[in-house]
């Protein structure tokens, strides 16, 4: 086992959710501004929820005796508009789940780190899956109807 290259992939995953967690925040307030608290609380949710694998992330570094790091990452982009924002958050998930898979390619000889990013890859699924759907709603429902719902 390699414990440089763990804790690399655990460091990149870290910092890069760290990122969007906040801007998940970020869009909640945008969106509960605009009167759609359903939507507003689903990504309020969803950055705590992250916060939480960063923990997880940041616990597995230290306990392979790594250095945890507060590393700057790129500006993210905060929408007005709700089906902009499920488009492009759904990009990133798509991205981040084929990054994801090859980091646990390079962590195989480590089961614990790959335990870890196995259970982050279950919920980022889970979160790519729920953007499609909402999109798919749109789709068969109209933006207007869809948009009543999250009201």
């Amino acid at each position: 086992m390699d414990k440089n290259i763990s804790i690399q992939a655990l460091q990149a995953f870290a910092t890069g959710l760290s990122a969007q967690s906040y801007a998940h925040k970020v869009q909640g307030k945008v969106f509960s501004s605009q009167g759609f608290t359903k939507l507003g609380d689903k990504y309020a949710e969803h950055s705590t929820e992250e916060m939480g694998w960063v923990d997880k992330f940041i616990d597995r570094i230290l306990d392979l005796g790594g250095e945890a790091k507060v590393e700057a990452a790129p500006a993210q982009k905060i929408y007005t508009d709700a089906v902009e924002f499920i488009k492009a958050d759904l990009q990133v998930s798509v991205s981040g789940i084929e990054y994801l898979r090859q980091a646990m390619e390079s962590v195989k000889g480590d089961p614990t780190t790959y335990e870890i990013l196995f259970e982050y890859l279950k919920d980022e699924e889970e979160d790519m899956y729920w953007s499609e759907q909402q999109l798919d709603l749109i789709g068969m429902i109209g933006l207007q109807n869809w948009l009543v719902k999250q009201l």
